[in-house]
């Protein structure tokens, strides 16, 4: 009962944030939500460029406030395509929501551990507040995985996880002392380094791969929407193709300055930490789900019993890889679809 209160709830709160996607999906129109922003440059740019109207979908992007409140939008069917992170979707299909990545377009870390100057090391986050965009989310994943591997633990060592919705938001706060340390994409950690804010870890470090950002959808909506999503995904990956092509550098730049409203310093930095986890070739794959099963099934041990193979559905990547479609892509932007 408290499961379908907490969903009816975030349905709401979609459907306050996308009034008309009823009457959208209805229509033939696609709802795309995203949960981070510093992600998004793939469908920024296939809006822009006219890349859905080539292959036919009307895709509209809508920024949404946290993971769960997405993945509850995709269960109520206010989204049809979700932008998410692997501990969001896989949280939800233990619960029960029949939902399927059917792209994996980046399954390695891009966050940094940002802390406050006076917070040197690791062990000095015992007793803190640490601020992530959700519980159950991409941000949450990573954290968990940093503590881990700083042999660390939010519950033995007393920290507090303080939910702010959104990066931005996290920032804020961090900048006002009212949490001590957040985990953040690259766009927003490189303003804090360069006002005195440690680096307790640098994305690169982390050793684990993990799902960061995958497109989501319900089984029935793959069912009977199938071309309209691999029209969806030929438009992605020629985003992708287009952004990773060192020509057109300076458009994308411009995109992230325009979109998250940030300075060219700040959109670079944000672009080159792209460009490290940005998949080429987005196949979804068992490993990486793995840590974020292992980690997930401590605190539910129904997460542990999903079938990580059910939850990838990689007929529609295979497809447009078998034909052809990806290698194509790239070498219409003069490079390779290799990583």
């Amino acid at each position: 009962m408290r499961r379908l209160l907490v969903i009816t709830i975030f349905a709401v709160a979609i459907h306050a944030l996308c009034p008309n996607s009823a009457v959208a999906a209805t229509a033939g129109k696609i709802i795309l939500g995203y949960a981070s922003p510093g992600r998004a440059l793939p469908f920024w740019l296939a809006q822009e460029l006219g890349l859905f109207n080539k292959y036919g979908v009307d895709v509209e992007s809508v920024f949404i406030r946290g993971a769960p409140i997405l993945v509850a939008g995709l269960a109520s069917g206010d989204i049809q395509v979700g932008s998410t992170g692997g501990s969001a979707t896989l949280a939800a299909v233990a619960g029960g929501q029949d939902l399927k990545i059917i792209a994996t377009f980046g399954s390695r870390n891009n966050f940094d551990f940002m802390s406050q100057a006076n917070i040197k090391r690791p062990e000095d986050l015992r007793g803190k507040r640490i601020g992530l965009t959700s519980i159950g989310g991409t941000t949450w994943m990573a954290l968990l995985l940093w503590l881990e591997q700083f042999g660390l633990d939010v519950q033995r060592d007393k920290m507090q996880l303080q939910v702010m919705g959104e990066q931005a938001l996290t920032v804020q706060s961090l900048e006002n002392g009212g949490v001590n340390a957040a985990v953040l994409d690259g766009i927003f950690s490189r303003r804090l380094k360069t006002k005195g804010f440690n680096t307790l870890g640098e994305f690169s470090d982390l050793k684990h791969r993990f799902v960061s950002q995958a497109l989501v959808v319900q089984r029935s909506f793959l069912q009977q929407r199938s071309e309209s999503l691999e029209n969806l995904l030929k438009a992605e990956i020629e985003g992708v193709a287009y952004i990773v092509a060192p020509k057109n550098k300076p458009v994308a730049i411009k995109t992230l300055m325009r979109r998250m409203k940030v300075d060219a310093a700040a959109a670079e930095e944000g672009y080159l930490e792209l460009l490290r986890v940005l998949e080429r070739k987005p196949l979804p794959t068992v490993e990486s789900m793995v840590h974020v099963q292992r980690l997930m099934k401590i605190q539910n041990p129904k997460i542990g019993e999903v079938k990580l193979d059910d939850i990838n559905d990689v007929r529609l990547i295979k497809k447009l890889d078998d034909s052809g479609f990806i290698d194509r892509a790239f070498a219409a932007q003069g490079i390779s679809s290799k990583q």
